[in-house]
């Protein structure tokens, strides 16, 4: 082992404790049991763009990766049926999700779903009479969760493709919109998933999903504070101008807004966590990443309950 070989040895010997350090659950684990996966992550995606990487940016790298979840998912390969329950009861939840919004109905949600937890398990054999478990293209880079609707998207396509070669059906729209992303979408999406699917597959379903938990806790706000909304953030009026409309001074209509930014928060962050199996550290990130953005394909939302609202406003005064 040359010298250097043996220094990078060190930093992930080093890195590899200090995750074991900062994981909730070690799951009986050492250091030894890390090093292997951690080792493939920092050739994958440090030193194969950097060979020269300095001490500092390999043992940054290491701990930014997942600690829970890495330890969690080495522990299942290793034939931990504790952390396998575990895997299963935390993230069906996320699962099925990923799997409905990969499938035109419920049945074929439900078969997909199915179908991951096999995949996951290593129920196929590989040649080398080895199972082949999915869970080893984890690399902790992303979290867990996001992985597993990477790999529920991936697996839709895959299947969705081996169908398309005996059977050409109406539903590619269903699959395609998966791997739309530029052209014509579906070589780009792969691609891209091909070369880091936690970060690839998994940011446009989360994008999608927190899209229509937005929709769907704008639909829930009264009509006056869709109005208002609309008023603001689609018809450029300031909010002196908007606080006209609706008969309510500028203060009271910044104060609104301040209240209906609150409100959607804790609606589609409930609607992400409760119905989506996201983790608050996920809803957290999204936030920080989209700053809660309204897009405009919303507008249509916004529209329709500001046209009511607008009704009664008039009528009012």
């Amino acid at each position: 082992m040359s010298e250097r070989s043996e220094q990078i040895q060190n930093l992930l010997v080093a890195g590899a404790k200090r995750l074991l350090a900062q994981a909730t659950e070690s799951r009986s684990l050492d250091s030894d049991s890390l090093v292997p996966r951690i080792k493939s992550s920092v050739d994958k995606y440090l030193l194969k763009d950097d060979e020269n990487a300095s001490d500092q940016s390999i043992a940054e790298f290491i701990d930014e990766l997942q600690a829970d979840d890495l330890c969690l998912i080495v522990a299942c390969e290793r034939g931990d049926e504790s952390a396998w329950s575990d895997l299963v009861e935390r993230f069906t939840p996320t699962v099925r999700s990923a799997a409905r919004s990969a499938s035109s109905n419920e049945d074929g949600a439900q078969d997909l779903a199915q179908s991951i937890w096999a995949e996951l398990y290593g129920l196929r054999v590989r040649a080398d009479g080895k199972p082949a478990s999915k869970l080893a293209y984890y690399s902790g880079r992303g979290s867990l969760a996001g992985w597993l609707r990477a790999v529920v998207a991936q697996l839709a396509i895959d299947q969705h493709r081996k169908q398309s070669r005996t059977v050409q059906t109406e539903d590619d729209a269903d699959f395609d919109r998966l791997a739309r992303g530029g052209g014509d979408g579906k070589e780009l999406f792969l691609a891209t998933a091909a070369l880091n699917p936690e970060e690839a597959i998994s940011d446009k379903l989360a994008g999608a999903e927190m899209q229509s938990a937005l929709a769907r806790s704008i639909k829930e706000l009264s009509d006056e504070d869709r109005l208002l909304v609309k008023l603001y953030y689609f018809d450029g009026l300031r909010l002196r101008e908007a606080g006209s409309v609706l008969g309510v001074h500028e203060a009271t209509a910044s104060r609104r807004l301040t209240r209906i930014h609150g409100e959607l928060r804790e609606r589609v962050e409930s609607t992400l966590i409760t119905d989506l199996g996201w983790t608050k550290t996920e809803t957290e990130g999204a936030f920080a990443q989209v700053a809660l953005h309204l897009e405009a394909d919303l507008e249509p939302l916004l529209a329709a309950g500001g046209a009511v609202s607008g009704a009664k406003v008039k009528a009012r005064k």
